[in-house]
């Protein structure tokens, strides 16, 4: 497959990674430079330095034969503009566009994306995905990580075994045999910062951090099993009133349990717009670095504090802060994953990556086969891909037991019409199943091969 890739930085970057690494052609275009050779430095795609909307930029970063362009630089109308040129001087078949501003992503102006108007096929919102994700973690306070797979029906969680953990020692084969009726699988454990697919016949160890696939129904008792418990969110603090700040407060003030938001907010005419917005949250303009100011928002009453100011450093800060002040979650929004290992010894619960979570949005419609979901771990580390099984897909009609796995891949859920199964060696994988699988960066092109033969988008 041929994508060019316009805009060099994170997300850019990270998606290039990705694709490169799966053997496939892939340029690069950005107006730095320095980006660019960044690039085509460390990873081994193309680049051309230029305007990525630009027809001849494009034209030299081989677009007349290009399968999919990507639309990541910082400016929405640079995105748009790309995606036009792209299918009115291009014909490329496939066009995402990042897209920030929220007024271009109101429902209302939906059909503005169509072929007669601004020919985007996929579009893509940064801050309503993080957003998102950052209310799933505020209600999940018991993971680090937590994402939904199977329109809800599963859930794929992230928890750290605590010393009090009433299974430590139990190899993952006993834990099958003791909690035989449990829906949920142990796919992955990151343990001494290294991540991997455990066999049946490890132990579970105190500081691990390991990764689930669980039943929603089973999600609780599954909790209590590893010793932990989600507590209730009734009164939570924003740090940070931007978009996603904001997005998020509107959520909680729409949801359906009565919640208590606070916010603070540093620049004074961005708080002055977040509670012209806001009808039942308090927002209060200074710095949420401001011990005297955490006072004011009650942080020792508070069940959780959520921080996600544009600035990383900021956020672990306050963040740690908050916690030392007696808030008993803090949530914070991190974008360099060089900065993941700092999670713990500064005593924060979760971290929301932004990169991460555009990244897992764009990958889910560049995946071969009936992808219907991504969701990457980590530092590109591992990927957890819900797909459909397909009748030219090599396990189909295959036992799970008889099925050639990649050492680095594992199977956490099947999906069989409307009901969800924990997988067994017994387990029959047929035509239509839907099934989430849990894949290690450097198999995630063996674990295609096994959903479908041939190239399909979907």
């Amino acid at each position: 497959m041929k994508v060019i890739i316009c805009g060099a930085g994170q997300v850019g970057w990270q998606i290039a990674r990705h694709l490169s690494s799966e053997k496939n052609d892939v340029t690069v275009v950005d107006n730095n430079s320095e980006l660019v050779a960044r690039a085509t430095d460390t990873l081994d795609v193309g680049g051309i330095a230029g305007n990525a909307s630009y027809p001849d930029v494009l034209d030299r970063a081989g677009a007349r034969d290009a399968d999919m362009i990507i639309a990541a630089t910082f400016s929405d109308e640079v995105n748009m503009v790309t995606c036009q040129v792209a299918h009115s001087v291009f014909k490329i078949p496939r066009k995402v566009a990042r897209l920030r501003s929220q007024s271009y992503l109101d429902v209302i102006y939906s059909d503005l994306y169509q072929r007669d108007h601004l020919p985007i096929d996929i579009v893509i919102s940064p801050e309503k995905e993080v957003a998102a994700q950052a209310l799933r973690q505020l209600f999940m306070p018991a993971t680090f990580d937590s994402e939904p797979f199977m329109g809800g029906k599963t859930e794929f969680i992230g928890l750290v075994l605590s010393e009090d953990c009433a299974v430590l020692h139990t190899p993952i084969r006993q834990l099958s045999e003791l909690f035989s009726t449990l829906r949920a699988t142990i796919v992955g454990i990151r343990r001494e910062h290294k991540l991997s697919v455990p066999n049946r016949s490890e132990e579970l160890l105190a500081g691990d951090q390991i990764y689930i696939c669980v039943h929603s129904d089973d999600l609780t008792r599954t909790l209590e099993i590893f010793g932990k418990t989600n507590a209730k969110q009734e009164r939570i603090l924003i740090i940070g009133g931007g978009n996603v700040g904001l997005t998020v407060a509107k959520k909680l003030e729409a949801g359906s349990t009565r919640v208590h938001v606070k916010m603070i907010e540093a620049n004074r005419e961005c708080a002055e717009r977040a509670a012209d917005q806001l009808e039942r949250s308090i927002v209060l303009h200074g710095d949420g670095l401001d011990m005297d100011l955490l006072e004011e928002a009650n942080i020792e009453k508070t069940d959780s504090v959520l921080v996600v100011t544009n600035d990383d450093k900021t956020n672990l800060l306050a963040a740690a802060r908050a916690k030392s002040m007696g808030c008993p979650l803090a949530v914070s929004l991190v974008n360099d994953p060089t900065l993941s290992n700092l999670r713990e010894p500064l005593n924060i619960d979760a971290f929301v990556n932004p990169r991460a979570t555009t990244v897992s949005s764009i990958l889910r419609h560049i995946r071969h086969g009936r992808v219907r979901a991504v969701y990457s771990i980590g530092d590109a580390e591992a990927e957890v891909i819900e797909a459909q099984i397909m009748s030219s897909s090599p396990i189909a009609g295959k036992t799970i037991r008889d099925i050639v796995w990649p050492d680095g891949a594992v199977i956490g859920a099947i999906q069989k019409g409307d009901t969800v199964h924990r997988p067994s060696g017994d387990t029959k994988v047929e035509e239509g199943d839907i099934v989430v699988i849990f894949t290690l960066a450097d198999t995630v092109t063996e674990v295609e091969r096994l959903f479908q033969v041939n190239i399909d988008f979907f």
